[in-house]
């Protein structure tokens, strides 16, 4: 019996050709496995081979998406495969949302079946998740041995055309859609067992989790604006012309600080938006429409604030993972308190 083809889909890290400094790589297509492929192939056994990896930089995915989809699914069509796999990505942002674009362009455009993996956090889980069957894995790549198994399982199934069942048996993220399945256990005696642990004070897993949401108590009010000082903080992209830090469109990895003191207008010969999630024509003609300087200003010298602040803080907030928004946070936050700064306008777009 003849195998299945499979094509396989990596990014710049795992095809060995570099870390970010190489995330700027168009797409090369490649015969045969590479990185995790090796372990997906030992995993196929004799049923299914991967006959080309399609290796592809994060940032030159992500800041050329409708010309990498593009020469993706050309490279995809040309092999005939029999399936389509992405990654796993794990908690990378822009590798995540490459995996996920392309896969939902490969089963929509070809008609090919098609698995990928990444952590529940990733931004390219909550794009894609209910368009593309999506096997949960860990943080990082330290859990590559436990995923490869997993994928490598269902991707077979997939092609094989069986049954697919429920999240909770096959391990792939909730979907949305709700698939009956057999437990050992009725209902009643799982509902009981669940309610004595919780009872008890002991550990217990709930069969339908409920969304947590950070609670946030609120700062006091400030008490005289006309002595704080003001920053500003942005995900909408504002950078200095030229992007001279090169924050990603999206996915981003880093943030910048920018000064303008000195500044009461944001010129189009002075600033522009990095962000890749919307038209950026009306940022670019005047980057105040995002980030008020000119209006801050005015309030200065109103004497409406005390100050605003020298510098202000900027990134792109579209597919950027949790993890790194966080970090930025924590990292923005720590310099806005050594400046004594006392309010903060955030800003998106």
């Amino acid at each position: 019996m003849s195998k299945f083809k499979v094509v396989h889909y990596i990014n710049q890290f795992f095809g060995q050709v570099g870390g970010e400094e190489m995330a700027h790589i168009p797409a090369e297509k490649r015969e045969g496995p590479a990185g995790p492929g090796l372990a997906f192939s030992k995993n196929f056994g004799d049923e299914a081979e991967i006959v080309a990896t399609i290796v592809c930089g994060d940032s030159w995915f992500n800041e050329n998406l409708e010309l990498a989809t593009e020469m993706v699914l050309e490279m995809v069509k040309e092999e005939s495969p029999d399936l389509f796999i992405a990654g796993p990505a794990f908690n990378a942002g822009r590798y995540g949302v490459a995996c996920g674009t392309i896969c939902d362009a490969v089963q929509t455009e070809l008609g090919i079946p098609v698995l990928t993996g990444m952590y529940v956090e990733n931004p390219g889980a909550d794009m894609f998740r209910t368009k593309v069957l999506t096997v949960s894995t860990a943080n990082s790549a330290a859990g590559m041995r436990k995923a490869v198994p997993t994928m490598a399982k269902l991707a077979l199934k997939l092609v094989k055309g069986e049954r697919i069942g429920a999240s909770v048996e096959e391990g792939y993220l909730p979907d949305g859609v709700r698939r009956n399945f057999f437990d050992k256990k009725r209902g009643s005696t799982r509902a009981l067992e669940m309610l004595l642990k919780k009872i008890a004070g002991a550990p217990f897993e709930t069969e339908y989790p409920m969304p947590t949401f950070d609670r946030v108590p609120p700062m006091p009010a400030i008490k005289d604006m006309t002595k704080a000082t003001v920053a500003i903080v942005t995900s909408g992209g504002i950078v200095p012309k030229g992007n001279p830090d090169r924050i990603e469109s999206s996915s981003a990895s880093k943030y910048g600080s920018y000064s303008i003191e000195g500044v009461d207008d944001l010129t189009s010969n002075t600033f522009e938006t990095a962000h890749g999630g919307h038209d950026p024509v009306y940022a670019n003609e005047d980057a105040d429409r995002v980030i008020p300087v000119d209006v801050l200003r005015q309030y200065e010298k109103e004497g409406k604030i005390g100050k605003l602040h020298d510098w202000f803080y900027s990134t792109t907030g579209n597919g950027t993972a949790v993890a790194s928004a966080k970090k930025f946070a924590a990292e923005i936050a720590e310099k806005l308190i050594s400046y004594d700064v006392d309010a903060v306008v955030l800003t998106s777009t």
